[in-house]
């Protein structure tokens, strides 16, 4: 039963990608477009609290944790398209968390079960998945800035860029993305704190290390936007920056904990 409904997920995932794909050769725009995400995230949701289940718990190995990620980004992305003309950016998340789903219903790692004992610990992990889920959307939109601003400087831009909403709103709707990951960073890397008693012993040093480095990051692209009117290649470049170290701080010690030092 969890495998099918793993499937089912991911071949909704893929019907929507299809959709949108035709909507875009076909240069028409719909609010139905997503709506076999909707199916898909609501039977990868499934998945994972039946899993939880079987398992008496969620496994934090890394599989499991890239598949939570990817099905919050997939939530902020619906959500934030109920009023925001982010959809588009489904063509490269959709595939993706069909692909991550795949992999964690085929290979199975040992469980690491990590038992919440407190509300602190429930609040990090909360904060943990949404700053990411935010900040990867957030990625996201900045490479489709970048290549619309690209596009817009020769004649004609192809048809995908005018489909696309005005730079200004792109660009307002990726520093509206960027502030609210980073307070939920912010959040996350507050009550972390509070669990860190051996930083070696736990292998959490350079995890941390990455963590307040991209939050630095974040920050600075949040105080340039407003001294210094930051925007465009700058702010994309940073932007980009700091999501790869967050996205080494969070699954860089889990895959070479778990898939490469275990196979030494």
């Amino acid at each position: 039963m969890v495998i099918f409904i793993a499937i089912s997920s991911m071949i909704a995932y893929s019907i929507n990608t299809g959709w949108l794909v035709l909507q875009l050769r076909e240069h028409v725009h719909s609010r139905k477009s997503l709506l076999f995400a909707w199916l898909a995230a609501g039977l990868h949701t499934l998945y994972i609290g039946l899993l939880c289940q079987h398992q008496n718990g969620f496994s934090f190995d890394v599989l499991s944790v890239a598949s939570l990620n990817i099905l919050s980004v997939v939530f902020v992305l619906l959500l934030t398209a109920l009023t925001k003309p982010v959809e588009k950016l489904g063509l490269v998340l959709f595939p993706l968390a069909a692909i991550i789903l795949g992999l964690d219903a085929i290979i199975d790692p040992l469980p690491h079960l990590l038992p919440v004992h407190t509300g602190a610990m429930a609040v990090h992990i909360l904060t943990s998945v949404l700053a990411f889920s935010l900040l990867a959307v957030a990625a996201l939109q900045a490479i489709l800035l970048a290549i619309q601003n690209n596009q817009l400087k020769q004649h004609p831009p192809t048809r995908f860029i005018l489909l696309l909403p005005s730079l200004q709103t792109m660009e307002t709707l990726l520093f509206q993305m960027i502030t609210a990951g980073v307070l939920m960073l912010t959040v996350s890397l507050g009550t972390g704190f509070l669990f860190l008693h051996d930083l070696f012993a736990q292998h959490l040093a350079h995890k941390t290390v990455l963590s307040l480095f991209a939050w630095g990051i974040f920050c600075a692209i949040l105080i340039g936007r407003r001294r210094y009117g930051w925007r465009g290649r700058v702010a994309v470049n940073w932007i980009l920056a700091g999501f790869l170290l967050l996205l080494l701080a969070y699954f860089g010690s889990k895959f070479v904990l778990e898939l490469i030092l275990t196979k030494v």
